[in-house]
C-alpha cells in the first residue's frame, strides 16, 4: 500500500490482496508481476507469488490476504482517491467471497474516500455485486463490519457512492466480454481502463443508447443498456522494457468517441513509444514519450 502513487488518475494505493495469474494478452508485461519477482520478491506480501518461466517472472496463481493492511483506509482521515488491489485482482477466481466482503466492509466504512476497483474478472465482479441485490452491502459485508467491531451500518438501497467499478480491456475482443458484464453490474461509477492498448476499440454500444448506434451494432449486437453506461475511460500505452506500442490512431479514435458521447476521457501515457508525423514509432522511454495527445493533456474524470 502507499499513501501516494505515481498513477496519474489516483492518489493512493491499497493492497489488501496481492498475487494474480495471467488472464489475457494484456497481462504479459504486468508491472506488478515484475515487481513481485524482483524488488519486492522478499517482502511478505509478495514472496513466492512469482516464479521464473523462460527467464521471465510470472505469477504462480497464488493470492494472498494482507491482514495488516486491511484497515489502512480507516486510518486515513484526509479524503483520497484510492486504487484498490493495484498488485492483484479483487475478483480473482481464487479470492474467497469472505475476503471480498472484508474489503467492501472497509470501503463502506470510509465514505470520505473514493475507491477505484479495476478487474479483468468481470463476470465474477458482476455476480458478486448482483448477489447483494445491487446494494454492495450483502450479509457477508455486514458480518465483516460487525467482526471489525463497528455497528451495522444497515441496508443501502443502491451501489456505494464512493466505489467505482471498472474493467481492463486491451483490445476489442476483451472489451466485448468484460464491458458487457460491467454494464450489468450496479455501480455508482463504471469505468474502462484501456491499458495496455493493444488494438483499436469501438465503445459505441457501451456509451450510447441503442437509438444512436450505427447500423452494424444494431444488427450484430441486439442488446440495449440505455441506463447502464460506462462513465469514464482511461487510455494508456504499455511501459517497461518489453512494452508493445500503442498506435496513435487508436488513442485518437477513443478520445473522439468519448467526446461524441460526453464521457470523460483520461489519457494516462504513451508508454515507451513515440511516433512521428508519418506514423513511425521510436522507443524513447516513458518520460520522454509523455502523455500529450496531439499537444493536449486529457485529464477527464467522472462527476466533473
Amino acid at each position: 500500500m502507499a499513501d501516494k502513487t505515481l498513477i496519474e488518475w489516483s492518489e493512493a494505493t491499497w493492497n489488501p490482496i496481492t498475487g494474480c495469474s495471467l488472464a489475457s494478452p494484456g497481462c504479459r508485461n504486468c508491472y506488478a508481476m515484475q515487481l513481485a519477482g524482483t524488488r519486492m520478491k522478499n517482502h511478505p506480501s509478495r514472496a513466492g507469488l512469482t516464479h521464473k518461466v523462460n527467464g521471465n517472472h510470472v505469477w504462480t496463481g497464488e493470492v494472498r490476504f494482507n491482514e495488516g493492511w486491511l484497515d489502512q483506509p480507516l486510518r486515513w482521515s484526509k479524503p483520497r482517491m484510492i486504487f484498490v488491489c493495484a498488485h492483484g485482482d479483487l475478483f480473482h477466481e481464487d479470492v474467497p467471497d469472505e475476503w471480498i466482503d472484508r474489503v467492501f466492509a472497509v470501503m463502506a466504512l470510509c465514505p470520505q474516500h473514493t475507491f477505484q476497483v479495476l478487474t479483468k474478472r468481470s463476470r465474477r465482479m458482476r455476480d458478486y455485486i448482483r448477489c447483494g441485490d445491487g446494494t454492495c452491502i450483502n450479509i457477508g459485508v455486514r458480518h465483516a463490519i460487525e467482526a471489525m467491531g463497528f455497528d451495522d451500518i444497515g441496508p443501502v438501497g443502491k451501489a456505494l457512492p464512493n466505489v467505482w467499478l471498472g474493467v481492463s480491456a486491451e483490445n476489442q475482443r476483451w472489451l466485448m466480454q468484460r464491458a458487457c458484464d460491467l454494464v450489468e453490474t450496479p455501480a455508482a461509477v463504471r469505468w474502462l481502463s484501456y491499458e495496455p492498448a493493444l488494438g483499436p476499440l469501438d465503445i459505441e454500444p457501451f456509451v450510447l443508447p441503442a437509438s444512436q448506434w450505427s447500423a452494424g451494432w444494431l444488427v450484430n449486437y441486439p442488446f440495449n443498456y440505455p441506463q447502464s453506461q460506462i462513465d469514464w475511460v482511461v487510455c494508456g500505452g504499455e511501459s517497461g522494457p518489453k512494452a508493445r506500442p500503442m498506435q496513435p490512431a487508436w488513442a485518437r479514435s477513443l478520445r473522439d468517441q468519448c467526446a461524441a458521447a460526453g464521457v470523460p476521457f483520461f489519457f494516462k501515457q504513451w508508454g515507451e513509444w513515440a511516433f512521428d508525423d508519418e506514423g513511425g514509432g521510436f522507443k524513447v522511454g516513458k518520460r520522454a514519450a509523455g502523455r500529450l495527445l496531439e499537444g493536449v493533456e486529457h485529464n477527464g474524470m467522472p462527476h466533473g
